[in-house]
């Protein structure tokens, strides 16, 4: 500031300073009592703040000075606010320090178009100026096509341009050498083209992040093998053809497993996921600092391929995954050079191509772990690796919100080293806090005391798992509580049992798994697929489910329940996933908000389905009279949902299958609880169902990730950024 309020007073004559202070000593300061007390505890202060000092020098002066002071005092803070006033219209030139109603003004001049809201990623309108502006300097190259799927999507992404992968007789003064009629069988990796690897006189170890498998990535982004020519359109099947670009998307990223128990199949052999199956590894992506570069395969979160680790040990190890092995804790951590990749597929009663002495055999498409002989008895594995994931559900190493509860938590493994000691210590009230991401095996009961709450709960960026060996029961006094929160249970089921004194009120799940069939055999089938994950017996109780995987529901007809973005898998759209206690008579009001139901429904109501998909059928000679029932038609609303043709429910609004009885099929990426894209929508599902929500986005659990809406604003940015002549195709890695 130019002028402030001491500048302005030493521009006055002496004499006007001089009777300002002269009326200063004699008038009493114009502090209130507040202030006062403020003033004198900076003047206090040994070491104050710039703020601190600031306030102070702004109290010592309403104390100090005179009227004539005051009042100039207030014409500086006026001509302040003129200067920055004046600095901002600067400021406004540029769109990094700009007001914010400026930035659709900016965005106006160079051609911004506003994309759907609905997607998170859409959100910032300043950042996706400034990047438009970066862009069009690389209009059309496919750098920026790729960047620009990963800031439009936030989804990691690819780009072909066929005309590269296309057979054409090649001009003898512009030869392409990496595009041949057959692929070169004898190398692993083949080069991208337009890469600075693509010629011959270069080694084939040299820039190896940017080769691929051509044989085990066909069809893929990373396929490098060229074909005849294709003239369909890109988006009738269309690929190879000169037009033509590709843009090939992970609509999932690779979610964390920090720290935990490898199960082990014996002393020797081991698997990372902490159930015991099979479940193979992802990459965790670099990020990308060169807008020119162009992705590899360690940019996005594609599965590891036993080759890729093998020869690109050093950049897996370390940084996708990492094994920690040992009898004492902390685990020492096993050397990359200590580590190979091996196909350790069955072989009998054990695994092949076990590992010699001094060697660690790991297998990321199966996830398993081998180790070598003469390790001594005990030996503990831990790991650090990556899965695929397309939202954040159920139990997962995701950032949560969790709440200050007024008492410190009890901490497992640091207070008390079982779940059970823990939930004992508490007294009927408090929170339990799982503090890792390892394996808890037991059994454990939950009391809560009359008008308390109990809380189980994984700190934030933990994915523990308990491993029940009998049910858990969960009771409670009189408007008692029990929420849990960023666990996956697993082995056997929690019950609200129906006894004397039980009066639970509330049963809270966030982020939780309940696994389907209760727990996994090692190729990821259900052990008990008939088997209930929640069994409520007691009348009275408030069950709810946010972003939850849930196995079959047994609820009680007095109870009620409601599932927001959840997953209720009865393994199979044949079995009952949700009824009262004894599997036929009608459960309690049910309330299902973007969730997946997996299973046949006999419910007293639906209170409310909206956004959701009710997958449940009948088998030959089933006795039920249809999939979906609900007793009371009368009440209750189901709105933009997928519900069978057969179901009988409250009059449906915008409902599929139509009026005209046109039943879509639902297509899945996977239909297993385990597998990546569990439940997730295939982009060949129909678009009555893909696109059937009130918002338009898809039905079902993964509504709130918006997948359409982020595929039109992609589409909307491709239209500004192809080069004339071009057609996109969007392609799903899945």
């Amino acid at each position: 500031m130019s002028f402030d309020r001491k500048k302005l007073l030493s521009l006055l004559p002496a004499y006007l300073r001089a009777r300002d202070a002269e009326q200063a000593s004699r008038l009493t300061d114009l502090l209130d009592a507040g202030e006062r007390v403020e003033l004198a505890a900076l003047e206090a202060l040994g070491n104050p703040t710039a703020l601190q000092r600031q306030r102070r020098d702004d109290l010592q002066w309403k104390r100090d000075q005179g009227p004539l002071a005051s009042l100039l005092a207030v014409l500086a803070e006026q001509i302040a606010r003129f200067e920055e006033d004046i600095e901002q219209l600067q400021d406004d030139a540029f769109i990094e320090t700009c007001a914010d109603w400026v930035v659709p003004y900016l965005g106006d001049l160079i051609g911004y178009r506003s994309l759907h809201g609905q997607a998170p990623q859409a959100a910032d309108a300043r950042a996706e100026v400034a990047h438009t502006i970066a862009y069009r300097r690389r209009k059309g190259t496919a750098s920026v096509l790729e960047q620009l799927a990963r800031d439009v999507t936030g989804w990691e992404s690819v780009v072909v341009e066929y005309f590269q992968r296309v057979i054409t007789s090649q001009y003898s003064k512009h030869r392409r050498r990496w595009s041949h009629a057959a692929p070169d069988l004898r190398r692993w990796r083949a080069p991208r083209p337009g890469t600075a690897v693509e010629f011959e006189n270069i080694p084939p170890d040299l820039d190896g992040l940017r080769r691929r498998e051509p044989l085990d990535l066909i069809g893929g982004g990373f396929d490098a093998i060229p074909r005849t020519l294709d003239v369909r359109r890109i988006g009738s099947g269309g690929r190879h053809h000169i037009p033509h670009v590709g843009l090939f998307v992970w609509p999932w990223r690779a979610l964390s497993l920090s720290g935990s128990p490898a199960v082990a199949a014996d002393d020797r052999r081991f698997r990372f996921h902490p159930l015991g199956i099979d479940h193979p590894l992802v990459t965790l992506p670099r990020t990308e600092t060169d807008l020119s570069s162009l992705a590899t395969p360690l940019n996005v979160p594609m599965g590891i391929s036993r080759r890729a680790l093998h020869e690109r040990r050093d950049d897996y190890c370390g940084h996708s995954l990492r094994l920690y092995v040992g009898i004492s804790d902390p685990l020492p951590e096993v050397p990359a050079a200590a580590i190979c990749a091996c196909n350790l597929s069955d072989d009998g009663a054990t695994w092949a191509n076990l590992p010699a002495a001094g060697t660690y055999a790991v297998d990321p498409v199966l996830g398993r772990i081998a180790l070598p002989p003469g390790l001594p008895a005990g030996t503990r594995v831990r790991v650090d690796c990556h899965h695929a994931s397309a939202a954040d559900l159920g139990g997962g190493e995701y950032p949560r919100t969790l709440a200050t509860p007024a008492t410190p938590p009890l901490r497992v493994p640091q207070d008390h080293a079982t779940l059970a000691a823990a939930l004992a210590a508490l007294g009927g009230a408090g929170v339990v806090e799982i503090t890792d991401s390892g394996r808890y095996e037991g059994d454990f009961n939950i009391d809560v005391a009359a008008g308390q709450r109990i809380e189980v709960r994984a700190a934030n960026r933990c994915r523990p798992t308990l491993v029940l060996g009998a049910e858990t029961r969960l009771t409670g006094g009189a408007d008692a509580g029990i929420t849990l929160d960023g666990l996956l249970i697993a082995g056997h089921r929690l019950r609200v049992p129906d006894v004397a004194g039980n009066l639970l009120r509330e049963l809270w799940l966030r982020d939780c798994t309940l696994v389907p069939g209760r727990s996994l055999q090692a190729d990821g089938t259900p052990v008990s697929p008939d088997a209930v994950s929640l069994l409520v017996e007691s009348d009275g109780l408030q069950l709810r489910a946010e972003r939850c995987i849930l196995g079959a529901l047994r609820v009680d007809e007095a109870s009620e329940a409601r599932l927001d973005a959840c997953i209720l898998d009865a393994t199979a759209p044949e079995r009952v996933a949700y009824a009262a206690p004894d599997g036929i008579a009608a459960g309690g009001p049910l309330g299902l908000v973007a969730c997946t139901s997996v299973g046949k429904l006999h419910v007293r109501e639906f209170s409310l389905v909206s956004n959701s998909i009710l997958w449940a059928e009948r088998a030959t000679g089933d006795a039920w009279p249809a999939s979906v029932i609900a007793d009371r038609r009368q009440l209750g609303c189901l709105r933009f949902s997928y519900v069978p043709a057969d179901a009988r429910t409250p009059r449906r609004f915008r409902c599929v299958p139509d009026a005209d009885g046109n039943v879509p099929a639902l297509r899945f990426a996977a239909r297993r609880y385990g597998s990546a894209g569990y439940l997730w929508l295939n982009p060949a599902t129909s678009a009555s169902v893909r696109r059937g929500a009130d918002d338009e986005g898809e039905m079902g659990t993964y509504h709130p990730v918006a997948a359409p809406h982020r595929e039109a604003n992609l589409r909307l940015r491709l239209d500004e950024y192809l080069r004339v002549g071009l057609e996109a195709g969007i392609f799903h890695e899945t």
